[in-house]
């Protein structure tokens, strides 16, 4: 049985940088996507970034793209998320995932990690 474990998050000014991971326990993935997503408060859940396992091709929400990198070990055991010059609109509890199909699409998604809190204030 797979299972999404996250870590890092927390506080961070504007301007500055952070990165998430995201562990996956179990069978190794080979096929599908792996994501990252985010909510804020009183916000429905939006896809942030993805890309494909078996060919690692990224993709981004216009919001992140230039700033935010997706990125996988060469394992395939862990998915990384670094963003640089963050903003306090990316504030949320971001959440990586598993899932098949459209990879920007958030019913895409079966399989979830536990959701980190990203905080960016002075």
């Amino acid at each position: 049985q797979v299972h999404l474990v996250q870590s890092g998050g927390g506080s961070v000014q504007p301007g500055g940088s952070l990165s998430l991971s995201c562990a996956v326990s179990g069978p190794t993935l080979t096929t599908g996507c792996m994501g990252w997503f985010r909510q804020g408060p009183g916000k429905e859940r939006r896809w942030v970034a993805s890309m494909t396992i078996e060919r690692g091709d990224p993709a981004y929400a216009d919001a992140v793209r230039g700033r935010f990198t997706i990125s996988q070990d060469s394992a395939k055991k862990t998915l990384y998320l670094h963003m640089t010059n963050v903003r306090s609109d990316d504030t949320a509890i971001y959440y990586c995932a598993k899932g098949t199909g459209w990879c920007p699409d958030v019913a895409s998604y079966a399989l979830w990690g536990q959701g980190t809190q990203v905080t960016v204030s002075s």
